[in-house]
């Protein structure tokens, strides 16, 4: 009888330490159970969305088990979200943020968007990225960074924790220690960020610890390898990295959260259920799970992973009861964050944000002297293939605001795959329906990917004319040619160079 009581008792503190998602837009049975049974968090995606006042239903739903439930999610504005991934964040993100480089503004837009979460009853959002974006061929970070100065990430990391916590929502700094000198995608395969000690102190450290002394309770850790640290295991599962650096150094007594478990960067060697086991062991506190794998079965195995691991002696039972506590405790500070905000009501959608893309936009000398059309143009958006981390159905580009602006606007998304096999051939699609007529080319990262650096400058010197919008990171710029950056392709920013070709802004 003890030992069906003690494994009850661990069962429960198992699942107090997982952050499942799960599908569908209202709460499965299975979830509503596990609640009952001792879950204290899930995680919603786009696939739980489909308006702010269904989600808040959703999460009533979910609460009616669990009052100080923690909802979870992966809104962090501009290129990745959620709340708006069926037509593309109202708000820019980080990189134009830390391109305008006002901070009450950042404060502004954090704060609009933690209002619009509390209202959806959200209480956890897995923003800021506090990296510091030192690598240009970043293929994950880029524009979801305030940029590549330390300085300039620092002080927006703790202005966005300080605007969302404003709005009763709870901010969560990632990817820790830094994710933004790697050049390889975390969600297929481990990168290694390969800096000394002190250079990692001050690059890539200091937006972390603004965050703590913006008062963030939580911090999301990066899997990425720091040999430096750790040579053998990534941070996410490496004690030396979230025990001796996060908790020790820099004195964090908040919950640790992981990033995904069941990215490549640590199941390729360990399996979703090891690097579970691992990673608790380690000193994370709540494992981000279901982004990918959101069904009732994995959430059962990592239950049993667990529990079988505090029976083998793999895990000792204080850690993971440890970790339990942390959870709870982040739950209640966070359910009276979330009351202490009051009823602040949805944000208006457009205003901030709006404002804060119009004012990110930087133009060369020679769009200046393009501008404005007066002509419908012929728009041409160069489409790469994105990361896993910016949703496929998100909406982005120029066409189809501008189009709005200027009717007989017309438009082709072209892809690498095309272009290489054939099948679409940049002269009949691109050059031709724009003769006699202003061409536009929309980019997204031109200078990361080599064929649509290509493909911008073949369009560019068979139609010097053309208007190159850039809506990733700038690049090189060639002053010769009328170009317009937006620092990001959140709807918002597409709008924002809209109205600067249209001249309505």
């Amino acid at each position: 009888m003890a030992s069906s009581k003690h494994n009850g008792e661990l069962r429960r503190l198992a699942l107090s330490v997982l952050q499942p998602g799960f599908v569908g837009t209202e709460a499965p049975d299975w979830v509503l159970r596990d609640i009952g049974d001792g879950l204290a968090s899930v995680v919603l995606f786009s696939r739980n969305i489909v308006s702010t006042e269904q989600v808040a239903r959703l999460t009533a739903q979910l609460r009616s088990e669990n009052p100080e439930l923690i909802v979870a999610i992966d809104e962090e504005a501009g290129d990745v979200t959620r709340i708006e991934s069926a037509t593309g964040s109202s708000r820019p993100g980080n990189f134009a943020l830390g391109t305008v480089d006002d901070t009450e503004l950042t404060v502004a837009v954090a704060a609009d968007l933690g209002r619009q979460l509390r209202t959806a009853g959200v209480s956890l959002d897995y923003a800021p990225s506090a990296d510091v974006n030192s690598n240009p061929d970043n293929p994950i970070i880029g524009v979801r960074s305030f940029g590549s100065d330390p300085d300039v990430v620092s002080r927006h990391t703790a202005a966005w924790v300080q605007g969302l916590q404003s709005s009763g929502v709870a901010a969560c700094a990632k990817h820790f220690p830094g994710h933004g000198d790697v050049a390889v995608d975390s969600h297929h395969a481990l990168p290694a960020y390969g800096a000394g000690r002190d250079e990692i102190a001050a690059q890539a450290l200091p937006p972390f610890r603004a965050a703590l002394a913006a008062g963030v309770r939580a911090v999301m850790s990066g899997h990425l390898l720091v040999p430096a640290y750790d040579p053998d295991l990534p941070a996410t599962l490496s004690r030396r990295i979230l025990r001796d650096l996060l908790r020790g150094e820099l004195r964090f007594d908040g919950l640790v959260v992981s990033d995904a478990i069941e990215m490549g960067a640590v199941t390729r060697r360990y399996g979703i259920d090891g690097a579970t086991v691992k990673a608790v062991a380690a000193g994370v506190d709540a494992i981000c799970v279901g982004g990918e794998s959101a069904e009732e079965a994995t959430t059962e195995l990592l239950v049993k992973a667990l529990t079988a691991a505090v029976a083998a002696g793999e895990l000792p039972e204080e850690r993971l009861a440890e970790a339990a506590g942390r959870v709870r405790e982040f739950a209640g500070w966070s359910a009276a964050l979330r009351a202490s905000a009051g009823d602040a009501g949805e944000t208006a959608g457009d205003g901030i944000g709006h404002l804060a893309a119009r004012r990110a936009v930087r133009l060369t000398g020679a769009a200046r002297e393009a501008l404005p059309l007066t002509t419908a143009p012929h728009v041409v958006e160069l489409a790469p293939v994105t990361n896993m981390a910016i949703g496929k159905e998100t909406p982005w580009g120029v066409a189809d605001p501008l189009r709005e602006r200027l009717p007989g606007t017309t438009s082709v998304r072209v892809h690498d795959e095309e272009l290489r096999e054939g099948t679409v051939e940049l002269t009949s699609c691109a050059l031709e329906p724009a003769a006699g007529r202003p061409l536009v080319v929309v980019a997204r990262d031109a200078a990361r990917h080599p064929w649509m650096s290509r493909a911008v400058t073949g369009l560019t010197t068979a139609r010097p004319d053309a208007i190159v919008v850039e809506m990733g990171l700038p690049g090189t710029i060639t002053v010769a040619h009328a170009q317009i950056f937006t620092h990001g392709a959140s709807a918002a920013s597409g709008v924002a160079a809209a109205e600067v070709l249209a001249g309505t802004d």
